[in-house]
């Protein structure tokens, strides 16, 4: 963990607005490892204490220092909160539920109580991957008639966990559409062979000393991502050092899944619970994984509620990290028609 640390101390010392890093403690004794970035020369402006924070939930075996080509530029108009999931990065690591419903409302808890913490009584709610797939449920869960906090725009990047997996049932002579899986990536398909025996990153804790070159070779990208701001391995020995601690949020997460393509309890049999009056906004990247009809599908569920589907050109599954400059515009622009 203190090596994590380290390398987490060198991402976050490229950040230019003012910064407060601490854990924030949940009743049960969890922590919450947080950042909140304002902006100093925002702080003379009037109105901008009130202007809606945003809080960003990053994807799985991610952290907070995969934001850092955003968190500055996010921050120019208005509080940004980002923090480490439970069971990731630096995070309390629980035991989880090995039961899709009980893994995903640990989750889901968690980040109510870390609100309560902290205090937040609206956010615009942005999550990545299996991070979007969490502040969905969370928006279900808890709507602003139920609870003290309003969401005030929800955005989605890259969601993981939308599309149903259908069989074709032949014996009772019913033909059933089969989704189509979304072409995988290398590295996609190498960690989901362990998947069904082990923990999805078993792999990289099993490889020791090695596995700081082994996330090397199967995501060569991080580095390329971020190479103009470390020219060594500095973001590779930080997603390695998130995930080579005690699995924890990946055993919720395995708990979830049926395979890394796939959850247990697809969004899309529950995104229509989300209230109309919270606005929508969903980022696919054009090269991504991840298959983006889910939000075409998710346009007719909720028929005339705000709900907008966008493509980033150009980008991967890390949207925010292959086309920072566009995704920056594209949230900004989100965040300013909130006010």
């Amino acid at each position: 963990m203190s090596l994590l640390k380290t390398a987490e101390s060198k991402i976050l010392a490229c950040i230019q607005n003012d910064l407060w890093a601490r854990f924030v403690t949940l009743p049960n004794q969890d922590r919450i490892w947080t950042l909140t970035l304002t902006n100093k020369a925002a702080h003379k402006e009037p109105g901008q204490a009130t202007r809606t924070p945003l809080v960003m939930v990053h994807g799985f075996g991610g952290g907070v220092g995969l934001w850092i080509r955003n968190l500055d530029a996010l921050s120019q108009s208005r509080p940004v909160y980002a923090f480490d999931l439970l069971g990731f990065g630096r995070s309390s690591r629980p035991t989880f539920p090995k039961d899709a419903a009980k893994a995903e409302e640990q989750f889901v808890t968690s980040i109510e109580q870390w609100r309560q913490s902290v205090g937040l009584e609206n956010m615009i709610l942005l999550g990545h991957s299996l991070g979007g797939y969490l502040a969905t449920s969370y928006a279900i869960q808890y709507p602003s008639r139920s609870s003290s906090c309003r969401v005030s725009h929800l955005i989605l990047v890259d969601p993981w966990g939308f599309p149903e997996r259908l069989q074709t049932n032949t014996e009772a002579g019913q033909r059933t559409e089969v989704v189509k899986r979304p072409t995988l990536p290398r590295w996609v398909k190498a960690v989901a062979a362990v998947v069904s025996l082990f923990n999805p990153l078993a792999v990289i804790r099993a490889a020791g000393p090695w596995g700081p070159g082994l996330v090397n070779r199967f995501r060569p990208d991080f580095k390329s991502k971020f190479e103009d701001l470390f020219d060594d391995d500095t973001m590779t020995q930080y997603i390695y050092h998130c995930n080579a601690q005690t699995p924890s949020g990946e055993v919720g997460f395995r708990a979830m899944s049926e395979s890394l393509g796939w959850a247990k309890r697809p969004m899309l049999q529950r995104v229509h619970l989300l209230p109309h009056s919270i606005p929508l906004t969903m980022l696919y990247g054009e090269w991504s994984w991840v298959d983006n009809s889910s939000g075409d599908t998710v346009l007719q569920l909720r028929d005339q509620a705000p709900t907008r589907v966008m493509v980033i050109n150009k980008a991967s599954h890390h949207v925010y990290a292959d086309q920072p400059e566009e995704f920056n515009r594209v949230v900004q622009n989100i965040c300013s028609s909130v006010n």
